[in-house]
């Protein structure tokens, strides 16, 4: 199983990013995805998740900001960020496991994981 996030960059407070993950080795349709981030010094944390009927959860830091969507005919789950602020500023990583527990589940929870890509809100 591997995932691959991508889609990270600098931004100025207020903007856009779009972050992808591509996911091969498993059966997408029956996984959950998730992203979570991690800032320096600090537990990786949740931050959305999708289930297998699209159902979706984010945490309060990020509602009405970020969208998790997914397209399993792509095998690819996205996090749609918009209105970045500087507290945003992490390292994102998708994540993918079998079993619903929430976007406020502990990173343990989940058994795969890609790479994070660096997200960076400055003026």
């Amino acid at each position: 199983v591997q995932l691959q996030a991508s889609g990270g960059g600098s931004v100025q407070p207020g903007g856009s990013l779009r972050l992808s993950c591509e996911i091969s080795g498993l059966s997408l349709r029956h996984y959950v995805i998730a992203w979570y981030r991690q800032q320096p010094g600090k537990e990786r944390e949740g931050v959305s998740c999708i289930d297998a009927s699209s159902r979706t959860e984010h945490v309060d830091s990020v509602k009405g900001r970020f969208a998790i969507s997914r397209d399993n005919s792509k095998n690819m789950g996205y996090l749609q960020m918009n209105g970045l602020k500087p507290e945003d500023t992490a390292v994102y990583y998708c994540a993918a496991d079998h079993y619903y527990t929430g976007a406020y589940s502990r990173a343990a929870t989940y058994d795969y994981w890609g790479q994070g890509t660096l997200v960076t809100v400055s003026s």
